[in-house]
C-alpha cells in the first residue's frame, strides 16, 4: 500500500526543512552567508575558538562536511583558524571582524525566518511542537 505524502513523517521533515532553509537563504544572501554555514557560525558566536571536531560534535555533521564548509567561511572572510597553544595538532576556529559586524543582522534574519515558520501556531501550540520534536531527536540518537 503505497504511503501519501500528507501521512509521510519523513516527507513533511524534508520539505520543511527544504522550505526553511530557501528562506533562510534568501535572508542570509545579502550577507554572503549560506544556509550550511549559519549552524557553524551560531555556534561561534555562541562561543568563538572552537575546534572543528567540536563544531561537528555541537551541529552533528561529519568531519569532511566541515571541513568544507570551514573552508568556504575562510574564503568568504567568516572566520580564521590558529594553532591551538595547548595542541599544535589542532586549531581553533574564530570569527572574523566582519563576522562579528554581521552577528546582530543574521540573527534577526533567523529569527524573521522562524517566526514567519510558526507564525500560524499559538503559543501553546509552539511549546507542544518544541517538546515533540526535542523527544523524536532523542529517539533518533538512541541506538
Amino acid at each position: 500500500m503505497a504511503i501519501r505524502r500528507i501521512d509521510s513523517l519523513g516527507y513533511q521533515i524534508g520539505l520543511l526543512g527544504r522550505l526553511y532553509d530557501r528562506r533562510l537563504q534568501e535572508k542570509l544572501k545579502d550577507f554572503g552567508v549560506a544556509p550550511g554555514q549559519f549552524a557553524p557560525l551560531v555556534m561561534l558566536f555562541e562561543q568563538d575558538g572552537l575546534t572543528q571536531a567540536e563544531l561537528c560534535r555541537r551541529i552533528n555533521v561529519e568531519q569532511p562536511t566541515m571541513a568544507n564548509t570551514l573552508q568556504r567561511m575562510e574564503r568568504d572572510g567568516l572566520i580564521r583558524r590558529k594553532d591551538d597553544p595547548a595542541d599544535k595538532r589542532r586549531s581553533l576556529v574564530h570569527l572574523t571582524p566582519r563576522a562579528r559586524e554581521m552577528q546582530i543582522k543574521i540573527m534577526e534574519g533567523a529569527r524573521a525566518v522562524s517566526n514567519q515558520t510558526v507564525k500560524s501556531l499559538s503559543a501553546a501550540d509552539q511549546d507542544d511542537m518544541f517538546r515533540l520534536v526535542a523527544r523524536m531527536v532523542k529517539n533518533l540518537k538512541e541506538e
